[in-house]
């Protein structure tokens, strides 16, 4: 796959990034670059490779999916400037 001098006016065009009729050559060597070691990749031999999310082992935690409050209401509604019946009081915004 190749990419041409369109495409690239294309890509900037879609991508909002001013690209001067002077950088467009350029742009069409690297992009073409970038997509030659991109199917270099494709050539790899993988067989037998298991699939990884991430370079470093890791398991995660485990908790119970339970619904709580938090139990922090006090603490919340420390900081309020006005709060009633263990919630948030604001004005009234209807007009």
């Amino acid at each position: 796959m190749s990419v041409d001098s369109q495409t690239v006016r294309k890509i900037a065009l879609l991508a909002r990034i001013a690209v001067t009729d002077d950088e467009v050559p350029g742009l069409v060597e690297q992009l073409n670059g970038i997509l030659g070691w991109v199917e270099q990749l494709g050539e790899v031999d993988t067989t037998g490779v298991e699939p990884m999310a991430s370079v470093m082992p890791g398991n995660l935690r485990w908790r119970a999916d339970e619904v709580t409050d938090g139990g922090i209401q006090e603490k919340v509604l420390a900081n309020a400037p006005d709060a009633a019946s263990g919630f948030f009081a604001v004005p009234k915004v209807i007009e």
